[in-house]
């Protein structure tokens, strides 16, 4: 199954001579996606939001076509864990383990994705074809993601970078039937190379300082464009390409086969010995598969087969 809401897109940028690469991107599309088939609480679609947001950015930094990225904060909050998976094409799936968490404000009226996640722990794993893939790992310094992955990068790979992530959501002012959906969503990420002299670091510290939530710009009608020519306008910015971006869920039944085949003979055994048809469902979008005795049978001679 594949689901793609697009309209949607990253653009790619640099800077100072390229001693500075950007990202930014508007999502709004793909994080209403994912709201609607998880059916998520105004918190955990924009924790998962944010996230997806970061994976699909971080997605089209791979270069091989079959790269994949895979984002994993595992939390003391209510919500669980978050992962999210991302193809160097910009696509992305994910889910949260509790979508339904609801929580108060914090103490600057926004939603708490922070007390949402608590503390805990973000991985990072990358599958670039090679025998085994990549992994990073560190403790989370905020819940908040974007100061997450700030510091992953800085951590993990030692590349300076500032990341901002933001999903807004629509009030009682939107409508009935647009309350709590997804009104805009997007973010940016800015790394600098070994090579940038203080005086544009010094520059870009002070107008990372001032500059406004992505949400706020997103909302005022700003592209992703107009964000990076807000930060890095004065410095030699190039925009290199455009890339659409989406939620994009590849089920399919033969990949659920799969999993029914990993989980053993014994257990296989036991599932036909009931003679109950067995429901396996994506945990990206949500859609239902059953397997009914002769299905089960049927993957049962086949894992024997081979």
């Amino acid at each position: 199954m594949e689901s793609i809401i697009c309209n949607d897109y990253i653009i790619r940028a640099t800077a100072c001579d390229n001693n500075i690469r950007a990202f930014a991107a508007t999502t709004g599309n793909l994080v209403e996606q994912a709201r609607i088939y998880h059916n998520t609480s105004p918190v955990a679609t924009a924790a998962l939001g944010r996230l997806l947001t970061a994976g699909s950015m971080m997605g089209v930094m791979m270069k091989g076509d079959k790269d994949i990225l895979t984002l994993t904060i595992k939390g003391t909050g209510p919500i669980g864990g978050i992962t999210v998976t991302a193809d160097s094409g910009g696509y992305v799936k994910g889910y949260v383990n509790e979508p339904c968490v609801i929580l108060p404000a914090n103490d600057r009226g926004k939603l708490d994705v922070s007390g949402a996640i608590g503390s805990g722990t973000l991985s990072v794993i990358k599958d670039i074809g090679l025998k085994e893939p990549y992994t990073g790992q560190i403790d989370l310094v905020s819940g908040e993601i974007a100061e997450d992955l700030t510091y992953y990068y800085a951590v993990s790979e030692q590349i300076p970078s500032s990341i901002a992530l933001g999903v807004l959501m629509n009030g009682n002012d939107a409508g009935e039937d647009k309350i709590n959906t997804v009104k805009c969503a997007g973010g940016f990420v800015i790394q600098l190379m070994p090579e940038v002299p203080e005086d544009v670091i010094t520059s870009l510290e002070a107008k990372l300082g001032n500059i406004k939530p992505v949400t706020t710009m997103l909302s005022e009608g700003m592209t992703p464009y107009d964000i990076l020519s807000e930060i890095l306008g004065d410095m030699g910015l190039h925009v290199n390409e455009q890339t659409e971006c989406g939620y994009r869920c590849n089920c399919s039944r033969t990949r659920v086969e799969k999993a029914l085949i990993s989980i053993g003979r014994k257990e296989l055994d036991s599932l036909i010995s009931e003679g109950k048809p067995v429901e396996m469902g994506c945990q990206f979008c949500g859609k239902k598969y059953i397997f009914n005795t002769d299905d089960l049978i049927y993957i049962k001679n086949s894992q024997e087969d081979n």
